[in-house]
């Protein structure tokens, strides 16, 4: 499974990129926001630093608008990919955009119906939202499974994005679960990397190595 970061913070990204485990990059309006920048602007710095794919989101509603939208983000750079959300006029969109040879990643994605429509549509990924439907008591990553053996059962090449994730064991959720792709917030990243057991082990070799390093 691919780990894919959750932000529009280009300290962020930068401090995982170099881990070298980072194998793409998701963002959304709000993530934007947050930053106080221009799209645009940090958009072009991300694909300076990330390789792998960045998804950035078209805010029309209409088909026509999305299209237009998508021509414009997806000549920032050629690892830009756009996110459309999970609407008719949507799909139309993909469908679209597909035939032209731009990749897609459908958003807002809540139920194994909408994944199987989006990857008819010619969706590159699709995103079901695992926090959001756990939010409101469904069990988001019974939806991931179904997605991953639906699209396995029929050779269906979208892949599948593990959005919307809360916590570290949604990480390895979505890891058992086969999705393609986690997508992940910094500060969950951030967890990934720590134990207790492993603090406690290197506290324990650099106590032990103290009492023999001028033997």
């Amino acid at each position: 499974m691919k780990l894919f970061l959750d932000t529009a913070n280009v300290d962020h990204i930068r401090e995982i990129n170099g881990w070298g485990i980072l194998a793409g990059v998701t963002t959304n309006p709000s993530l934007v926001s947050r930053e106080g920048r221009c799209m645009r602007d940090c958009l072009t710095e991300i694909a300076g630093i990330v390789s792998g794919p960045i998804s950035a989101e078209a805010l029309s509603m209409d088909t026509e608008g999305m299209v237009r939208e998508a021509h414009e983000l997806a000549s920032i750079a050629e690892n830009i990919n756009i996110k459309i959300p999970m609407t008719s006029q949507g799909l139309a969109a993909v469908s679209i955009l597909a035939k032209e040879g731009i990749k897609t990643n459908v958003t807002l994605v809540f139920s194994a119906n909408q994944a199987l429509l989006a990857a008819a549509a010619g969706a590159t990924f699709a995103s079901p939202f695992v926090g959001r439907m756990d939010d409101i008591g469904n069990r988001g990553m019974t939806v991931v499974e179904e997605i991953v053996d639906i699209y396995d059962l029929y050779d269906i090449p979208t892949q599948v994005i593990a959005a919307s994730l809360r916590h570290p064991m949604h990480v390895t959720e979505a890891a058992l679960a086969g999705a393609h792709i986690a997508t992940i917030p910094y500060d969950v990243m951030v967890k990934m990397v720590h134990h207790t057991l492993t603090d406690i082990g290197i506290k324990r070799f650099l106590e032990d190595y103290e009492k023999i390093k001028d033997l």
